[in-house]
């Protein structure tokens, strides 16, 4: 079996266990072939959780769940140095950060210290305690959430933080079809005391992953549509040479580092669909959540009742596809 065919295997395996939540699954397939990181924005009871454990679970992977209140500390999510007594001697133990699939429930109920401290091995890979740096798995895929209901006692991420995401998915409710499924899969699950996690499936090894991975990097992408991709993100800081009204709704545009996601969630995304190249669809398809969370919309535009979404929509409308 390929490699494409064993990660399809598993990415169904997951549709079935999560019914309702295809475009959720494909994202967080993305951020895991594009070694990123997904945080997602959803109502409480989509099936969030219970989609990144069946993940790990069909990836050789240990899976944490971490949930953030505002009495979180640094120390609680990276570890921290215990004395042994017994020795004399500090020893460094380590915090749930160290696994290799990390669930960040509700991100933004945690002080910004604490979210630091997540972004920040989330970017270089590895944390420092005291004058020791310790290196994280080499299989590290970290999907924060964030609860748009609550906002009382909420921390939100500054934009510059939010820049450390590959990707800002939001997750809408399933139709009637997949809501009733749901209802049915769940009550034969309980009538057997079971839970929808416990649900066997194909089993990868992370070299699977890591092998996909370079095949992703190998895809073709043509000159035209990399200037394509450039131009995109460049539009999103000056777009007045394709939409002149644009500019009155940006304060900030996307950083150089969204033009990087964007190139390795076209890829990924063209991967899945088993195809060698990427296509002007592919970089489309991937442009609102690479784009919405890098973004800063200025207050006209807020005024306006403009959000991050409709401004990547004229965006592509405007910047012409090679």
């Amino acid at each position: 079996m390929s490699t494409y065919e064993e990660i399809k295997r598993l990415q169904a395996h997951v549709n079935e266990c999560i019914l309702g939540q295809h475009a959720l699954i494909e994202r967080l397939f993305i951020a895991l072939l594009a070694d990123g990181h997904l945080l997602v924005e959803g109502a409480p009871g989509l099936g969030k959780t219970s989609a990144i454990k069946v993940l790990a679970a069909g990836l050789e992977g240990d899976f944490h769940r971490i949930q953030f209140t505002p009495d979180l500390l640094p120390a609680d999510l990276i570890g921290t140095e215990v004395f042994r007594p017994q020795e004399g001697l500090f020893s460094f133990q380590e915090g749930p950060v160290f696994h290799n699939f990390i669930l960040a429930d509700e991100i933004n109920r945690s002080p910004a210290k604490v979210q630091s401290a997540l972004l920040e091995a989330m970017a270089e890979r590895q944390v420092t305690v005291g004058h020791t740096t310790y290196e994280l798995p080499k299989m590290f895929l970290v999907m924060a959430t964030q609860n748009p209901i609550e906002q009382e006692g909420t921390y939100p991420l500054p934009e510059a933080q939010r820049d450390r995401f590959l990707l800002h998915a939001r997750v809408g409710y399933p139709n009637i079809e997949a809501e009733q499924d749901i209802l049915r899969l769940v009550r034969e699950y309980r009538r057997e005391g079971r839970s929808l996690d416990e649900k066997s499936g194909p089993t990868l090894s992370q070299e699977t992953v890591f092998a996909a991975r370079r095949q992703v990097l190998d895809l073709h992408l043509a000159p035209e549509l990399e200037a394509y991709l450039v131009r995109l993100v460049v539009a999103s800081r000056d777009p007045s040479p394709y939409d002149k009204d644009l500019s009155d709704w940006i304060m900030y545009g996307a950083s150089p580092r969204a033009t990087i996601a964007l190139d390795l969630a076209s890829r990924a995304h063209a991967w899945l669909q088993d195809r060698d190249y990427v296509s002007p669809e592919d970089i489309q398809a991937v442009a609102p959540d690479v784009l919405r969370h890098r973004i800063l919309l200025s207050y006209e535009a807020e005024a306006d009742g403009i959000n991050t979404d409709d401004l990547v929509s004229r965006l592509l409308a405007s910047v012409a596809v090679p």
